[in-house]
């Protein structure tokens, strides 16, 4: 689907086979990727009459039988602090207290020495930490990074899920051209933004509508967050980049509550500098869209910094002791500052902007008996960014008083209920149930007065300058598009897991069922339902699009194009899934584990009609994981495995569901008062569209091919975990990850009349839309349907048939390589070392060079001529990163800390007209082929510069306060990198005549800025 270019600145039921697999089989007691919970496992001296039993800080309770060869294993805990102890015949033993349970994997807790019932009491005292126990985790095949509670409050970070998530190897910041800034992101292994999924207590937080992020828990009441990169279960699924799964603190039979203010001041921030336009050497024949700019003011950032206050605060302990508790947290952010639009903006303004981020958390634990546990989680999240206009002046360089136009006010606000019910049924069967529900509401509007009749004007500076008196002419229209009021998403989930630990084999069986619905979503063109965008070319006689029938403007070489956009609409998408897994402990070194998943997928449109429906799409797991030596000093583990990715709301706007999107051509004598030209003159043959989008209706069947099948990788990934000595541990991984199947569309639909007409059929007689879903370079059937309505007619187009030399391509390769000393009561440190390549020519259902978020319907695939050398690295490669991280304790009140990220800068692309051809632009798609200086532009030719990023911080607890206050200073961005994250993309304004623009730095750094904490912990 080709992209449009916004200029936007803003700121269950579960199937029989299913009930099945969840009855009649079992799962371990360890525990899974999106968990809430951890298992404490050991070994013990063998005796008569041994048990175990772990107590939680929240009065829960569990005790287990010892096994014959002295093993025992506690699994499905609620995370917390256990206090866990080895009875004999009723009597305590031996026990070890404070021990902190990870979530997603196993703690060690192992009786090394007989004890007796006459020195319990002595041995009850013994104090045991999480970080003696050894460091690697054996029971685990995946690769994961888990950060808890104390590790964040030490460490420098933005207070967020993605932030924290970047700290994991191989992870790289999603481009800020995905939504305009409006989303924030994250690749993992080379994939997609949007193909990550996002967890809050178990439950799917990923954003309903595009998947372009997720909700995520007040910064204080994150207990621990998972980060996984690979090699998960077959429990979990729908996601073929990477799983950030956050669980929520808990109340406990101690009551504690807190709060905190941070300010980020804006007299400690750093401006972004200023941005000038290059003047680099042009080919012959080829001249600047305007030359007075050359080497000009692009973008001033004088004066462009920001403050931010936050408030959080926490409560909670026990209702009823050991039975039933309570923890409240809120957080309120608020962010103040001024933006300076590019010289190329409409408005060219100063944007005083503000953002709100509240976010509330509640939860509720019942231990009803030592079987039996609910619990309630409640998230209330809000993303308001909204701002106002004052003028800038680039000639003079001077500000002047508000202009009466508003920025877009843009809102996002995420409600999530979630009940999670966790029965021990025996020793060896625990039966999970989780049921949630999500509202999100996404609203977009400009709020300026009375636009409804003053269209957006868009470059306005390239206006004949003999019509405007060399002023460009606006209006109060800031806002390109708009959402309808009532737009947002409803969810609901199930999921069922049975567990069952069969002698050496750990048994899971369940159900994983969710429901989306999609209301209003979409936009549509502000003002009257049109804007206008002006032109200029260097070259006035060439035609602009000779395959629409639009010829040349002759002239000064000035146009205007009106453009009429509109995608509003319903949708709705069911994901289910039955899984079956055993580990199996093969003997005292060796686990395996193996999976299988299979994932249903079922999209509908705006008339309830479902136009993809994948379903027996069996995904297989296997994992090994090898203690070498037998006491968790070396690891040797590796897993194959294959991943399967749904296609989100979004797909159905502008591809499922009826849309609008036309342009028109004119020359142009005059232009009144609200920057509208006047004295037209068509250039062309009146209303085009390059996607046949007329706002005709879309039959279902026709839209999708009938056998599409749904994106898919498979994954393969081998390392190693060792131990140097008690205090350090290194290891290395390798990880291979290819693209199998891919879904994009295809809007070159005249191939498949070209294939009727060669098979003897007539196309006259099928309605053929105008863009169709498909898997590049596979060979898929099309049901169309018969204009006499005599039945449907269905034909087979393969590669060759859409004129394509190759099908859908990413691979991606990384050997990452780590050393930790993990937290001993004095310092912790990390450092990571990842060598990666991400190659092909499908980035996946994003396209960040030019910020398109058509989730699976970019512009890639369009047409073969769009794909000509699309080879080349892809958005999200960085070829080198080193990050590390570390927290040093100098003195019992005194801390420092800090984060480092070097990477290398994210590939560039050029994207042109086809230079030298009779037509240009044989689709309409303008700048999009990659062609640039009248050569061919492979994706990655040339790269943005290396990035870093250096944050440290210093915190200071008096001990007058026994610790409870603490104050902090954190400086990020400490050597003000100010390094582009990516440049612009387009090429060319028309054929020949080369954007101002093309190239400079589209998004940078944030520039050197302060943090002053309070924090009081009681």
């Amino acid at each position: 689907m080709e992209f449009l270019r916004s200029e936007r600145r803003t700121f269950v039921r579960p199937s029989v086979l299913a009930v099945a697999l969840a009855l009649g089989m079992g799962a371990t007691c360890t525990v899974f990727a999106q968990a809430t919970s951890g298992s404490i496992f050991g070994q013990v001296p063998v005796a008569a009459g041994e048990s175990v039993t772990v107590t939680s800080d929240s009065g829960f309770t569990r005790d287990v039988p010892v096994e014959a060869d002295g093993r025992y294993r506690v699994g499905n805990l609620p995370l917390g602090n256990y206090t866990v102890s080895l009875k004999r015949d009723g009597a305590v033993v031996d026990s070890r207290k404070n021990i902190q349970i990870k979530v997603g994997g196993s703690t060690d807790v192992s009786f090394a020495s007989a004890a007796t019932a006459a020195n319990a009491q002595s041995l009850e005292s013994v104090t045991v930490s999480a970080n003696s126990l050894p460091p690697i985790d054996t029971s685990t095949v995946d690769s994961r990074t888990v950060v808890n509670a104390q590790t964040l409050a030490r460490l420098p970070l933005g207070r967020n899920a993605e932030a924290i998530a970047l700290l994991a190897p191989g992870a790289v910041a999603g481009q800020s051209t995905l939504g305009n800034g409006r989303f924030r992101t994250v690749s993992f292994g080379g994939s997609g933004a949007s193909e990550n999924a996002y967890y809050v207590n178990g439950y799917n937080t990923t954003d309903p509508y595009k998947a372009l992020g997720g909700v995520g828990l007040p910064y204080g009441a994150i207990d621990q967050q998972e980060v996984y990169t690979g090699g998960y279960s077959a429990k979990y699924g729908r996601s073929d980049g990477g799983v950030i799964s956050q669980v929520g603190k808990r109340g406990t039979n101690e009551w504690h509550f807190g709060a905190q203010i941070l300010w980020e001041p804006k007299f400690a921030a750093s401006n972004p500098g200023n941005v000038y336009y290059g003047n680099r050497q042009l080919p012959a024949g080829y001249g600047y869209q305007d030359t007075s700019k050359v080497g000009a003011l692009y973008r001033n950032g004088e004066d462009n910094t920001k403050w931010t206050q936050i408030y959080s605060a926490y409560v909670g302990g026990p209702l009823i002791k050991d039975k039933l508790f309570f923890f409240v947290a809120a957080e309120a952010e608020k962010s103040e500052g001024t933006s300076t639009s590019n010289a190329e903006a409409n408005p060219v303004a100063n944007n005083h902007y503000t953002y709100n981020l509240p976010k509330i958390y509640a939860k509720i634990d019942w231990n009803i008996n030592d079987s039996n546990i609910l619990e309630l989680t409640g998230i209330h999240s809000t993303d308001e960014q909204r701002g106002y206009y004052t003028g800038y002046d680039y000639d003079t360089r001077t500000k002047s008083g508000r202009t009466g136009a508003d920025a877009d006010t843009s809102k996002i606000t995420s409600k999530y209920a979630i009940a999670k019910y966790t029965s021990y049924i025996t020793d060896d069967i625990t039966l999970s149930a989780t049921y949630a529900k999500g509202w999100t509401d996404d609203y977009l509007h400009n709020p300026t007065p009375n636009i409804d009749q003053q269209p957006y004007i868009f470059n306005p500076a390239l206006q004949d300058p003999a019509l405007n008196g060399g002023n460009p002419i606006t209006n109060l229209n800031s806002s390109q598009t708009s959402q309808d009021p009532s737009a947002g998403s409803r969810t609901h989930g199930l999921r069922l897991d049975l567990e069952w630990q069969l002698g050496d084999h750990h048994l899971a069986g369940g159900i994983d069922n969710m429901h989306y619905k999609g209301i209003d979503e979409g936009t549509s063109t502000s003002g009257p339902g049109y804007y206008w965008r002006y032109f200029h070319t260097a070259n006035p006689g060439v035609p602009i699009s000779p395959g629409q029938g639009i010829g040349a403007p002759g002239g000064a070489g000035y146009y205007v194009r009106r453009v009429i956009f509109s995608s509003v609409t319903n949708m709705s998408l069911d994901q289910r899934a039955q899984y079956l897994e055993d580990r199996w402990q093969v003997n005292d070194k060796l686990l395996l584990s193996i999976g299988l998943r299979n994932d249903g997928f079922k999209n509908f449109n705006d008339n309830n009609k479902p136009y993809v429906n994948n379903q027996a799409q069996w995904a297989p797991r296997l994992g090994a994981s090898w203690d070498v030596f037998g006491d968790s000093s070396l690891k040797i583990y590796g897993n194959l495995g294959r991943y399967y990715l749904a296609l989100p709301n979004n797909v159905a706007v502008r591809g499922a569901s009826s849309s609008t999107y036309t342009y028109e051509y004119f020359n142009y004598t005059g232009i009144d008062q609200n920057g509208r030209p006047t004295g037209l003159t068509p250039l062309g043959n009146g209303i085009v569209s390059p996607d046949g989008e007329f706002g005709q209706p879309i039959d279902a069947q026709s839209v999708a091919a009938r056998d599409l099948k749904s994106q898919y990788q498979d994954e393969a990934i081998l390392g190693f975990d060792k131990t140097l000595g008690s205090d350090w541990v290194t290891g290395a991984k390798v990880t291979v990850r290819k693209l199998r199947t891919a879904i994009d569309d295809v809007c070159d639909t005249g191939k498949i009349a070209d294939k009727m007409t060669r098979e003897g059929l007539d196309p006259d007689s099928v309605t053929i839309p105008g863009c169709v879903i498909f898997n590049p370079g596979d060979t898929n059937t099309f049901s169309l349907a018969n204009v006499d309505g005599s039945g449907r007619t269905e034909v087979k187009m393969n590669q060759e048939d859409w004129g394509f030399s190759q099908k859908a391509k990413r691979s991606y390769y990384a050997l990452d390589l780590y050393l930790e000393h993990p937290f001993d009561g004095k310092w912790q440190g990390r450092l990571d070392y990842t060598f990666s390549r991400s190659y092909g020519n499908t980035e996946g259902q994003t396209k960040s060079d030019i910020g398109q978020t058509d989730i699976s319907k970019t512009q890639d695939w369009d047409s073969a001529e769009l794909m000509q050398y699309a080879n080349g690295l892809l958005a999200n490669d960085r070829t080198h990163q080193i990050k590390a991280y570390g927290a040093y304790q100098l003195t019992d009140e005194w801390l420092v800390s800090g984060n480092l990220r070097l990477a290398s800068g994210a590939p560039k692309s050029c994207l042109g007209f086809l230079d030298g051809a009779a037509d240009p632009d044989p689709i309409g798609y303008g700048s999009s082929y990659h062609n640039c200086n009248g050569q061919p532009s492979h994706p990655g030719d040339k790269r943005n510069p290396w990035y870093r990023q250096l944050d440290l911080a210093v915190t200071y607890r008096p001990s007058y306060f026994e610790g409870k206050l603490a104050f902090g200073l954190s400086v990020f961005n400490v050597t003000n990198e100010r390094k582009p994250l990516i440049s612009y993309a387009t090429y060319e304004a028309s054929p020949q005549t080369v954007l101002n623009n093309y190239g400079l730095g589209q998004y940078f750094q944030n520039p050197r800025y302060a943090r002053l904490t309070a924090t009081y912990d009681f």
